[in-house]
């Protein structure tokens, strides 16, 4: 799996309200540009985040599928973009201080993508997850009350 950490200027609970917001899905994962729908009880398992992918006129609409959820720390996800494939996505936070280590684990598991050899995907996919991840820290450090 390609791995990216970064540190958020947050609590481990903050980062997770985040990701806890199906609806600001589009707003923090790259390539994802809008979200159409959020099921009820999102982040638990088996729940979905009904998304598309790319730009008008060329978009594909697909699922998020929640594998995994142990909030504050762990968020696994089943990733769709469909005819470029399907892989998994880890996301952990881990407390810093008054920070937070946020680490984004994420592979190809089926479709085209996966042909792509791991070198080359885990290089595409760290530049990506870095684009993720300081849009969610954004996200994340934005929410947080003003300490003056």
């Amino acid at each position: 799996m390609s791995t990216t950490t970064r540190i958020v200027h947050g609590t481990p609970e903050a980062v997770f309200d985040v990701l806890a917001d199906g609806w600001s899905y589009s707003q923090w994962v790259v390539g994802a540009s809008r979200v159409r729908d959020v099921t009820p009880g999102w982040p638990a398992p088996d729940t979905h985040i009904h998304h598309s992918v790319g730009a008008w006129p060329l978009l594909i609409d697909d699922t998020t599928t929640v594998l995994r959820c142990e909030r504050p720390e762990v968020l696994e996800l089943t990733v769709r973009a469909w005819p470029s494939g399907e892989g998994v996505v880890r996301i952990t936070c881990r407390a810093s201080g008054a920070d937070t280590e946020v680490t984004m684990e994420e592979d190809a598991t089926k479709g085209p993508a996966k042909l792509v050899p791991k070198p080359v995907r885990d290089v595409v996919l760290d530049r990506r997850n870095r684009e993720a991840l300081r849009r969610l820290a954004i996200l994340v450090e934005r929410a947080q009350p003003d300490p003056a």
